[in-house]
């Protein structure tokens, strides 16, 4: 199996490592990854500046200034040969749940693997202590896909408590479960008197029903999402064009 392995915590980041080293224990895997912490930055992609690459003595690859979706981009169309077999993207330390997936580096990391035709697993650690156990559970999924191909055409976000390996209870399929908006902004004043602006954390739980990730994960279970690329809401579709219709327009002006 080849891995293309990124992350959004930048390319030393212990969680990234410490899956590295237990992914190469048993697949070719090459490390593309931020040069420093990018964490929150989505699915940007850098167009109007030249991206640069730095190989690390161990051959992880790092791109200066770049985001988790450049990674992956630069990886599968120009830093890996042959082409990786599969992206994955983490350890993340600290969870990706619920609304957490909008903004997550990690997630869009693996959300540009699968638009780019590849099969896709994102890794959080709800913590940032037990990162061979997300590892260690990372590695069984992927021994399981290449005894048993998973077919499903989408990305597999993937939470893990922050507990010994021995104290997982067990995996749950789960859907993603919700926060309320955040809106704490906190404001600061540099030496020149000028405004700073620091964005809060992000909300409390808002749905946190049984089949949430978030539920699965504060009882111990690992939590596994199926995301997809495609963000058309198609049961209002029918809804937009009735209302359109109602108000005057028409398909053809």
């Amino acid at each position: 199996m080849k891995i293309l392995l990124s992350n959004d915590d930048g390319v030393s980041a212990p969680g990234i490592q410490v899956l590295a080293a237990a992914l190469r224990e048993f697949a070719q895997v090459q490390v593309v990854a931020p040069d420093r912490n990018r964490s929150g930055s989505s699915n940007a992609l850098t167009l109007g500046v030249p991206l640069r690459t730095h190989t690390l003595p161990n051959g992880d690859i790092a791109v200066q200034q770049g985001t988790p979706t450049d990674c992956v981009y630069l990886g599968v169309n120009a830093l890996m040969h042959p082409a990786p077999d599969i992206v994955v993207s983490g350890i993340n330390a600290g969870p990706n749940l619920g609304d957490d997936v909008i903004y997550s580096g990690t997630v869009a990391a693996a959300m540009e693997g699968r638009h780019l035709g590849l099969p896709a697993l994102a890794v959080s650690l709800n913590g940032h202590q037990h990162y061979d156990t997300a590892a260690a559970i990372t590695c069984r999924l992927l021994r399981a896909l290449l005894g048993e191909p998973l077919r499903t055409g989408k990305i597999l976000n993937i939470n893990v408590p922050d507990l010994p390996l021995a104290e997982i209870k067990g995996i749950r399929v789960t859907r993603c479960g919700s926060r309320h908006p955040a809106d704490k902004v906190f404001c600061q004043q540099d030496p020149y008197g000028e405004k700073l602006y620091w964005i809060g954390p992000p909300g409390d739980k808002f749905d946190a029903g049984p089949d949430t990730d978030f539920a699965a994960v504060d009882q111990g279970y690992v939590a596994i999402t199926p995301l997809q690329v495609d963000l058309t809401a198609y049961r209002a579709q029918e809804v937009l064009t009735t209302w359109l219709t109602r108000a005057g327009f028409r398909e053809q002006w």
